[in-house]
């Protein structure tokens, strides 16, 4: 398979283009790096790397971000920097990437536990990673036959240990591992419209 990974070159994004490339074409696209570059949150720059790239067979984002702070802290334009990055960025990725999908190719996007068990500081990042949940068993609704569209939502991941451990008190950190394989059954399988959840 042809394959492309947003953000492969993140803490996840590497390990999971790391396996990929063993058996299939992998071509990585980053904020500043990569065989090609993209700015997720804008629509043109998503259209202009699959311009680039053509027609592919499996679509993997592991980009996006959202604002951390304490409620009272967080501005309306703190919320549209998650809106416009984490969730339209990854809403636009299937809107704009389904056009140029093989038959029943699929694609993946990613979140996390927050979604279903949020900490402090992360009305925003919870918000947006529960919106995209809700949007894959939606969207799938209308693209059934077409393409297959899954989301893997992720705990807190071995190798980010160090930067969040803090944030998440008594949280089992999750080997990358698994959440290697989440991704595998997202793009391996046959699944679609699945919340692959690895929090244990």
């Amino acid at each position: 398979m042809k394959i492309l990974i947003v953000g492969g070159n993140g803490t996840i994004g590497n390990k999971v283009s790391a396996y990929f490339a063993k058996n299939h074409e992998v071509l990585i696209a980053g904020r500043n790096s990569g065989a090609v570059t993209v700015d997720i949150s804008n629509s043109k720059s998503i259209k202009a790397m699959f311009e680039k790239t053509g027609t592919i067979d499996a679509i993997i984002c592991v980009a996006g971000e959202a604002k951390w702070k304490p409620f009272d802290e967080l501005s309306e334009e703190d919320y549209y920097v998650g809106f416009k990055s984490k969730l339209m960025g990854q809403v636009n990725l299937v809107r704009i990437g389904q056009q140029y999908l093989t038959k029943n190719g699929s694609i993946t996007l990613t979140t996390g536990i927050l979604a279903d068990d949020p900490v402090p500081m992360t009305a925003s990042a919870a918000m947006v990673n529960g919106a995209i949940h809700s949007f894959v068993k939606a969207v799938i609704l209308d693209l059934e036959g077409k393409i297959r569209v899954n989301v893997v939502s992720s705990g807190l991941v071995e190798d980010a240990v160090d930067k969040y451990d803090a944030y998440f008190p008594g949280h089992n950190p999750i080997p990358m591992t698994k959440v290697i394989n989440g991704y595998r059954k997202s793009v391996e399988g046959k699944g679609t419209g699945e919340i692959i959840r690895i929090y244990n």
